[in-house]
């Protein structure tokens, strides 16, 4: 449907701007897309990170939490070091990083986080739909993650129960998050 209209708007465009031979190509280009993240992604993926903590979680989590969990931001050969490790997939709108997120080999949902400017609006859902993909290739039976305050409602809309509440260190400061669980069907 939405080549078609894509198509149909072309169309239109080239009658009415006969000049603008390129319009198809940037309709294309304004595509939205996940893929695997490289290292050479992380000085974005940081940004994100510290970014969302600093905008997003400030909502449930007290200045000093947000401040302490955000810091993991520096650590840029940690972040390295899971890209490589996990499967650590970006969400990009028109080429810009608007979200990421990662599994482990055994079934850990490592990251989810969306950009501050892009909440609400379907990205978590659909990178989170690739992870379980990737979790039932893997052979996983189920997915668990720690999950924090704010984003325990999507979790929980999205099928995963709460295994228990917990306090979890950051580097200085213990945050109160949700170990949460999602038993998988083999969809093979």
């Amino acid at each position: 449907m939405m080549v078609v209209a894509s198509q149909t708007i072309f169309c239109e465009l080239q009658r009415l701007y006969p000049v603008v031979s390129d319009v198809k190509m940037m309709i294309l280009v304004k595509m939205k897309k996940i893929r695997q993240a490289t290292k050479s992604d992380v000085k974005s993926i940081t940004e994100l990170f510290y970014e969302t903590i600093q905008n997003i979680n400030i909502r449930d989590y007290s200045k000093e939490e947000v401040d302490d969990w955000s810091s993991w931001s520096r650590d840029v050969e940690k972040w390295e070091e899971e890209v490589v490790e996990q499967y650590f997939v970006l969400y990009e709108i028109e080429d810009k990083i608007v979200g990421f997120s990662s599994i482990t080999k055994d079934g850990y949902l490592d990251f989810m986080f969306t950009h501050k400017d892009f909440q609400g609006k379907g990205i978590a859902k659909r990178m989170l739909t690739e992870l379980e993909k990737k979790a039932i290739q893997q052979g996983n039976d189920f997915i668990y993650s720690d999950v924090s305050i704010t984003a325990k409602d999507f979790f929980l809309s999205q099928g995963y129960k709460v295994e228990k509440q917990q306090l979890k260190c950051s580097k200085e400061k213990e945050l109160i998050n949700f170990r949460m669980t999602k038993q998988l069907k083999d969809e093979k």
